[in-house]
């Protein structure tokens, strides 16, 4: 990948994501300075596309480590196959092995589970790696990681020291929902993900359903800008805005301002939860058509 920033914004832009210029500026020097790049912001604003995107610029596989509460190192790491061990033993029942000859064998390589983190290391060619939603894996998980991506080196006591074949592409995202530590954050280049400008908005709209009118594309932007402006439990994000777009050219919507019916009904595209769609009623919606129509 060229790192430049024009070659980035045009790169992601043909892989079907809008970048901005901040944006391609940190992913231009994550390439240049082999750092992890952490994305910061709300769910929904698309933070995991990035990491997407850049596997297609790249032409490389991306590996993705979900965090979630209570993640440890064989759900991240490695793990032992202990069905092919057990297999193992027995078949070596006959022959006539020491104990330590016996666990040397059923401790090789061979026998090792690669998760996310010992897989993105041991590639031949760098992958990108995403570690999603950081701020969800505990703080220990957290101080395991930093020791990873500073050495890109993960010791496997019955093995060794396995050292990183390929250094990988790393993206980590966080919803913000704890605060990091301030050592991960000083291992990490730092762009904040906000929700995008109504230009932007429309340019990913009409790059991912370009079929689309454009009138009705204007109006899909512009009414669920409003919508976020509204005091909502969970703004939509853009992935909802791509769904309901989708659902109102499918539904042969042209105009918002002559189907406000449809416009609510398709709602649940847009609102996720009880209350926000208790917020939204059809007067609502009448309201807001009237000023973006």
């Amino acid at each position: 990948m060229e790192t430049s920033r024009e070659a980035v914004l045009t790169s992601f832009t043909k892989a079907g994501y809008i970048a901005d210029p901040q944006l391609a500026t940190a992913l231009s020097l994550m390439e240049r300075l082999k750092r992890p790049l952490l994305l910061e912001g709300d769910a929904g604003v698309g933070k995991t596309e990035v990491a997407k995107s850049l596997a297609t610029v790249l032409d490389c596989p991306l590996i993705r480590l979900q965090c979630y509460e209570g993640l440890d190192s064989q759900a991240a790491v490695y793990e032992w196959n202990y069905q092919r061990q057990l297999l193992a033993i027995k078949i070596s029942e006959n022959e006539h092995l020491s104990t330590t000859e016996r666990e040397k064998h059923i401790f090789e390589r061979d026998f090792l589970l690669e998760r996310p983190l010992l897989q993105a290391i041991s590639m031949e060619t760098s992958p990108v790696l995403l570690i999603d939603e950081i701020d969800r894996a505990d703080e220990e998980f957290e101080a395991y990681l930093l020791e990873v991506l500073s050495d890109f080196q993960i010791s496997v006591p019955e093995l060794g020291t396995i050292k990183a074949t390929s250094i990988p592409y790393v993206i980590l995202t966080s919803n913000g929902t704890r605060e990091l530590s301030d050592a991960l954050r000083r291992r990490c280049l730092y762009h904040y993900v906000d929700y995008p400008s109504e230009d932007k908005e429309l340019r990913i709209v009409n790059a991912r359903l370009p079929e689309i009118d454009q009138v009705l594309a204007g109006q899909i932007v512009r009414f669920v800008h409003a919508v976020r402006r509204e005091d909502l439990r969970k703004k939509p994000g853009i992935a909802e805005t791509l769904d309901w777009a989708a659902a109102l050219v499918g539904l042969g919507v042209s105009d918002m301002a002559g189907d406000p019916e449809t416009v609510h009904d398709t709602l649940m595209c847009l609102l996720k939860t009880r209350e926000d769609q208790g917020q939204i009623p059809i007067e609502v919606v009448e309201r807001l058509i009237g000023k973006v129509a």
